[in-house]
């Protein structure tokens, strides 16, 4: 029997890195249930382990209980979720303001989903020597609601070779999960800061300045400076699970400290008399794109529920 932790899926074989740095390709044998979750993946890049077997025909026959995970809504509709990775230090969302586009919904919706499993987040904002000086203000616009929720945020250009240490600082010594919409630059930024990776990278489509899908599984890569990265798909959209719309508000932290001010116990912080979330919102203590980012998600949770 070895222990090893999964550091790539493709969906049906799995790369296991042992304790004695051995690199191994099993199966999965049997069933495994994890407090109930509902996955398309039973076994996730970054889960700790037991494999058995010989050369060539190892199985996973156990997994250690997670210290965390963040998932994602699944495809495949007779499933709730899709389990990004597990045991995670934190999750690094890289956003661009342009070439393609991250929206500040996108932001928040990573950030909800993070918070509700535990994860701390940091956030990158890249390609900005693509920037007018309007683009500019406007990043550091977006940035500072985010900063001053606490959330790391960090600047960077794998182009021009800007923030490169900063990235390293903030990626040093922690297993991250990298995420993003595709074309954001999450591969390009991993070559530019460890030479000895080569993750593919491609283009953004001209047409609709999205990116091009080039990761097409979550794989997990050791830094030469310390440190694992796990690098995901492209994420398009990001669905909000396993939280019920009644907690939505507890999960963005400007408006959980508001929440035992609220005249009713059920407060949903939208047409509700003496609402303590509202009245922070007109004194400026709540932004409002945070703001109109839980009622995008509280209605799209209405709409599943019906």
């Amino acid at each position: 029997m070895k222990r090893g932790r999964v550091i790539k899926s493709t969906g049906s074989w799995y790369e296991v890195k042992t304790t004695e740095g051995e690199q191994i390709q099993c199966r999965v044998r049997g069933k495994f249930r994890h407090k109930g979750i509902r996955s398309t993946n039973p076994v996730a890049v970054g889960d700790w382990v037991a494999v058995k077997g010989d050369e060539g025909a190892y199985s996973i026959v156990d997994i250690e209980e997670r210290k965390n995970y963040i998932v994602r809504r699944s495809v495949n509709l007779s499933k709730t979720s899709h389990i990004i990775a597990s045991n995670l230090d934190q999750a690094v969302l890289i956003v661009t303001m342009k070439e393609p586009v991250t929206f500040p919904t996108f932001i928040d919706r990573f950030c909800v989903a993070a918070e509700a499993f535990h994860i701390p987040v940091a956030i990158v904002f890249n390609k900005i020597d693509l920037l007018t000086d309007d683009d500019i203000d406007l990043m550091e616009s977006f940035a500072s609601v985010y900063e001053e929720l606490e959330y790391p945020v960090i600047f960077t250009s794998a182009e021009a070779e800007i923030g490169s240490d900063d990235l390293k600082d903030l990626l040093r010594d922690k297993v991250s999960l990298l995420s993003g919409h595709s074309g954001v630059g999450k591969s390009t930024l991993i070559n530019k800061i460890d030479r000895n990776l080569t993750l593919r990278t491609g283009e953004i489509s001209s047409s609709h300045q999205t990116g091009q899908h080039t990761t097409t599984f979550a794989e997990m890569f050791e830094l030469e400076f310390g440190g694992y990265v796990v690098d995901t798909p492209g994420i398009r959209g990001f669905g909000i699970v396993d939280i019920e719309r009644e907690e939505l508000a507890g999960y963005f932290p400007e408006m959980r400290k508001h929440l035992p001010d609220c005249k009713f116990y059920n407060c949903l912080h939208i047409s509700e008399p003496g609402c303590a979330v509202k009245k922070a919102i007109e004194r400026g203590e709540i932004a409002e794109t945070r703001y109109n980012s839980y009622l995008n998600m509280y209605h799209e949770n209405e709409e599943q529920y019906r």
